[in-house]
């Protein structure tokens, strides 16, 4: 839905006041191509390898997916406990000179009450949360993955709702840039076969990606090939004009591209794609990361974000 330019010029002034001086960090090239980014022993599937060592499926397991670097998803509404949990994942990357990746997923009326639905109450509860999220960040690089989903999915909310939403993922991502200035801030682009790039672009715009963020991520917990999605993705970089703004893509389940029926919940016959890397060879692509963790399921097999070794091996076959 298109909100009322008054909407728009409010969320985007809100964006600029709170991130006022804040210029866009992913310049091209800036992530290094040597990036090291963040293993988590204490990911559910690296859980499942220690626990599980007899397993005919832990080998496969372990060595295609536990030893690959994976995003971490803060998912789940604490916001007494957010910066510490926080901060056990950016201090355990820091000690191995490792980038975690990070992901916010909290905003209200999450995936417009789907599988994933939950979030923080209201907008209020988030923008504190975010501040929470924020403080545990530490001083060392990392990358945030804000808010899935937030900005490609949004037919649940009304206009009013709608700008409210906006105005918030700025609040958050200039709250995380003033606690780390090192920190880089992805905004949602959704993926190649959902929005137009002019869209998405606009929906960006409105988002205060220009003012707020880093840059944009496609195809997160998508199947959608990397071609595609470099593609879509420089295509709403284009969109944006010259904003010094680049891309991540979720790699994590596009080997195999998406299914025939294009089904996006649990399909069967996905692959793992490329392996985590800053080393894409394209300036505008700064990284393909592994978001959606293999392996945790969307929400049709069983509970979304469960984990299922069935579902974990077949990809890594």
């Amino acid at each position: 839905m298109r909100l009322p330019r008054a909407f728009v010029t409010a969320a985007l002034a809100t964006a600029f006041l709170v991130g006022a001086g804040h210029a866009p960090q992913a310049v091209a090239g800036e992530l290094p191509g040597g990036t090291t980014f963040f293993t988590d022993s204490q990911s559910q599937v690296n859980k499942w390898v220690a626990a599980n060592p007899s397993d005919s499926r832990q080998p496969r397991i372990a060595s295609r997916i536990g030893s690959q670097p994976q995003a971490v998803w803060f998912a789940n509404y604490s916001p007494s406990t957010v910066t510490a949990d926080v901060r056990r994942v950016t201090a355990a990357a820091a000690g191995k000179n490792q980038v975690p990746v990070l992901v916010a997923y909290m905003i209200p009326n999450r995936d417009c009450g789907g599988a994933s639905a939950g979030g923080a109450p209201d907008l209020a509860a988030y923008d504190a949360w975010a501040r929470n999220f924020a403080a545990g960040l530490g001083s060392g690089s990392s990358i945030v993955i804000l808010e899935p989903d937030s900005i490609a999915l949004i037919t649940c909310l009304s206009s009013s709702e709608l700008s409210g939403r906006y105005a918030s993922l700025a609040r958050a991502a200039s709250a995380i840039h003033a606690a780390n200035p090192k920190a880089r801030v992805y905004f949602d682009a959704g993926h190649s076969a959902w929005n137009s790039a002019a869209t998405q672009a606009s929906r960006l715009r409105s988002a205060g990606v220009l003012t707020s963020g880093d840059g944009i991520y496609s195809n997160v917990s998508n199947y959608n090939r990397t071609a595609n999605e470099v593609a879509f993705a420089k295509s709403v970089l284009s969109q944006l004009g010259g904003s010094g703004l680049t891309a991540v893509i979720d790699t994590s389940r596009n080997g195999n591209g998406p299914a025939p029926d294009n089904a996006w919940c649990d399909p069967h016959g996905r692959k793992l794609g490329e392996n985590p890397t800053a080393n894409t060879g394209d300036p505008a692509i700064d990284a393909y990361l592994w978001i959606k963790l293999p392996g945790e399921l969307d929400g049709c097999a069983g509970a979304a974000g469960s984990f299922s070794p069935d579902y974990a091996y077949e990809l890594a076959g």
